[in-house]
């Protein structure tokens, strides 16, 4: 699942993003109002936690917008004590109210209640774990490196589409590598021998996709 987190307290933001990152959601950050509005509507959002107290655009401001604009939950994260505050925030759309401050660990643990997250996926007869960062097939771990388990990851969360080598390059190895595309098709072999030839299917001249399509 994605989730933004926008919060102008640089330690609460890098605190929070590891606790998120740790448990397998993919993670956006925002410092500011206007950051966190520009993510929402470039990336497709699970989950928005957001300061109530940022500069320019306010937490509650930026909760109105997305809420307005589409379905991703909200939880508001404020200093703010009163009861009338709490009720502010929900009537504009919060979804959750967190006060600091906080237990990190709890506060993860509402957003899993909040967006029904789980850590384990299953395709076929593979499961993808998303905290311990593994693949099982059957049960057994099947001992894939980091680049078969982002793969098969991204593979996964992209099922029903087909994703061309660029596009795994940027999203598994970043935007930065140098590195020749072909690096893709070598990844892919690899990780079939451990999941199973008829799990990944290869679009000729398109991509990868998970179940879709013929080879």
């Amino acid at each position: 699942m994605n989730v933004l987190i926008a919060d102008d307290q640089k330690d609460m933001l890098k605190i929070l993003c590891a606790y998120f990152e740790k448990e397998g959601f993919t993670v956006f950050q925002a410092e500011n109002g206007e950051e966190a509005l520009e993510i929402f509507y470039r990336e497709k959002l699970d989950l928005a936690v957001l300061d109530w107290m940022m500069p320019g655009v306010n937490g509650v401001e930026v909760c109105k917008e997305m809420k307005a604009s589409g379905s991703v939950k909200v939880m508001m994260l404020t200093a703010k004590s009163e009861g009338e505050d709490e009720c502010y925030a929900l009537e504009a759309g919060a979804d959750d109210y967190v006060k600091k401050p906080f237990f990190p660990k709890a506060l993860l643990v509402r957003a899993k209640n909040l967006t029904g997250f789980q850590n384990c996926f299953e395709v076929a007869d593979i499961t993808i774990d998303t905290y311990a960062k593994k693949l099982f097939k059957n049960g057994i771990d099947i001992n894939a490196t980091k680049t078969e388990y982002e793969l098969m990851r991204v593979l996964y969360q992209n099922k029903g589409a087909i994703l061309n080598r660029n596009q795994l390059l940027d999203i598994v190895w970043g935007i930065d590598y140098e590195g020749e595309e072909r690096t893709v098709d070598t990844h892919i072999r690899r990780l079939r021998e451990k999941v199973g030839d008829g799990l990944i299917k290869t679009h000729r001249g398109m991509g990868y996709s998970i179940g879709v399509g013929n080879e």
